[in-house]
């Protein structure tokens, strides 16, 4: 039994490595993490039965060997490098809101602590709009976009001025913001992207439909979100090559349904938030963030700009408010 649970779990860890075929097989592909970690316990004990132990250890190699590529899809960070004229640091965080979250001022005073300069929200419901009301005066630049679905849009908030508030826009039914933000004398394209659930959802076409505005993004930019698609899946890896975007390091599970224990989430949930940079953001650290009553967790980024020569991003005017 034990053989045949294993070679049976191995057959869903095999199909998510075929997720260009079809959106079926990329779904499978967000579970990689688990499903290898399924066939290396039902893999194990068959190396202690004789006649068993071919089986075993083949089983076992694949699941090390599927655990083990996960890892080739985030990038490395940039070492703080000491000079007579450091660059200036800014803090990015990014957070799915949870629509319905029932500690607001827990999500608000984290916003506060941590001293963020740009905040990428998802899930921006009715109620959130409200909540969000109370930090106008700290965020006092910022495009909030409305959604049909109850669960809500996107926002991007902001300490430092938009460069072209005019080209602020939303994008897909709310479902994405770009801002040009003002970093210092330098220009960033800031993107939030809250995408659809997997197949049998219209997560495939919903990454069609902002295609051609993640092609738009400025030369110098980040884009965050709940991609609901882990890091070596095609979908994220579609979302990449768009906005010719790069993940500066993997930030890990941060979700996992309510109400398991944040421990747990840690180390057994999904990486479905996706911080992405692009052009001179140099990304000094990325961290997970204590939970504040969302399914998901915070995301901090810490960043540079690097020098260069002044681009301007170039940003679809549509709005959807």
């Amino acid at each position: 039994m034990l053989a045949v649970s294993a070679m049976f779990a191995t057959l869903p860890l095999v199909a998510g490595y075929w997720g260009a075929l079809h959106p079926v097989f990329d779904a499978l592909a967000h579970f990689r993490l688990h499903l290898a970690a399924l066939v290396a316990i039902l893999a194990l004990p068959l190396l202690f039965f004789r006649g068993w132990r071919q089986i075993g250890l083949t089983a076992l190699i694949l699941s090390v060997a599927a655990a083990g590529s996960t890892s080739l899809y985030g990038g490395k960070l940039a070492e703080a490098v000491a000079s007579d004229t450091p660059s200036a640091r800014y803090r990015l965080l990014h957070l799915n809101l949870r629509y319905d979250n029932a500690t607001p001022k827990a999500v608000l005073s984290l916003i506060g602590r941590s001293n963020a300069d740009i905040v990428t929200l998802n899930e921006v419901s009715d109620m959130w709009r409200t909540e969000l009301a109370f930090i106008d005066g700290a965020y006092s630049h910022r495009i909030v976009c409305r959604a049909r679905a109850f669960i809500g849009g996107v926002a991007v908030l902001s300490r430092r001025p938009f460069r072209h508030p005019a080209a602020a826009a939303c994008h897909d039914r709310g479902s994405m913001a770009t801002a040009s933000i003002s970093l210092g004398g330098n220009t960033i394209t800031v993107a939030a992207l809250h995408l659809g659930w997997p197949w049998p959802f219209d997560q495939h076409e919903h990454v069609n439909r902002v295609y051609p505005v993640l092609e738009t993004l400025g030369p110098t930019a980040i884009l965050a979100g709940d991609f609901n698609a882990s890091p070596w899946s095609v979908t994220a890896r579609r979302v990449e090559a768009a906005g010719e975007l790069t993940a500066p390091r993997l930030v890990g599970p941060t979700w996992l349904k309510r109400p398991l224990p944040d421990l747990l989430r840690r180390y057994a949930g999904l990486p479905i938030d996706h911080v992405l940079t692009k052009g001179r953001v140099r990304a000094l650290s990325i961290e997970r963030l204590e939970d504040v009553g969302s399914d998901h967790l915070p995301v901090l980024l810490t960043f540079e700009i690097e020098p260069g020569s002044e681009e301007q991003p170039v940003l679809q005017a549509k709005t959807e408010r």
